[in-house]
């Protein structure tokens, strides 16, 4: 499967126009409700396949079928509607992992293995890839934020390390035997590998191995990630 058809069918022309026309009528809470979340997964889907400059506020609304204002009238701009999508996806892959930390702590009385963090660390992001999910899109949208997000984006990148300081205390107490600024590059190492399961590196390795590595094979995927990981926390 190429990058081109994980897009799934959202591959139509974008025009840049960021005209506005009045706001939009009267609608009761659960109403405007609805509109909010249309345009919030029409702007994701989108700005996913698309990236980031190439989509207007003209092609969101007309993807999600709502009025021109919407987008303002919801979110207060086409930037502030990128990062709402950024924060609350961000959020949830966190909220994810910690579950699984949380999870692995109380499997192993509070001092879980490298493996059993890594594991709680990799599989989120790395389930939410598959094909067959219905989260495809969402880490499409992460991804381009990582290279085309706004300042606020990029601040929150370089700044918030919260979710990550807890991986980073497991680990150190999982190896007390390794100097703590070799856990903490460690650690990064792992991310760079995370981070750079993007779908056209995919296809590079498919072309590579002529075939033989299958990236929409899940858990053998996140299997092998862990192995890699584990082994450069093993010496």
């Amino acid at each position: 499967m190429t990058g081109q058809q994980r897009a799934r069918g959202l591959s139509g022309a974008v025009a840049p126009d960021n005209d506005l026309e009045t706001a939009p009528e009267a609608l009761t809470p659960e109403q405007e409700a609805a509109t909010k979340n249309q345009v919030f997964l029409a702007a994701e889907r989108l700005f996913a396949v698309h990236g980031f400059q190439k989509v207007s506020v003209r092609d969101i609304t007309a993807e999600a079928n709502v009025n021109l204002a919407s987008v303002n009238y919801h979110f207060g701009s086409k930037d502030a509607l990128l990062f709402d999508i950024f924060r609350r996806r961000t959020a949830e892959l966190n909220r994810m992992r910690a579950r699984l930390l949380h999870e692995a702590n109380d499997a192993h009385g509070g001092r879980p293995p490298v493996r059993a963090i890594l594991e709680a660390l990799i599989g989120p992001p790395v389930r939410w890839l598959d094909p067959n999910g219905d989260r495809l899109i969402s880490v499409q949208f992460l991804i381009r934020a990582r290279s085309e997000g706004t300042e606020a984006m990029r601040d929150v990148l370089r700044t918030d390390v919260s979710h990550l300081r807890r991986f980073a205390d497991a680990l150190r107490a999982a190896r007390p035997d390794l100097p703590e600024v070799e856990v903490y590059w460690r650690l990064h190492f792992v991310l760079g590998m995370v981070h750079n399961n993007r779908f056209a590196e995919f296809d590079r390795l498919n072309t590579l191995s002529e075939g033989l590595t299958r990236e929409d094979e899940i858990e053998p995927l996140i299997r092998r990630m862990v192995d890699f990981a584990e082994a450069g926390f093993s010496r």
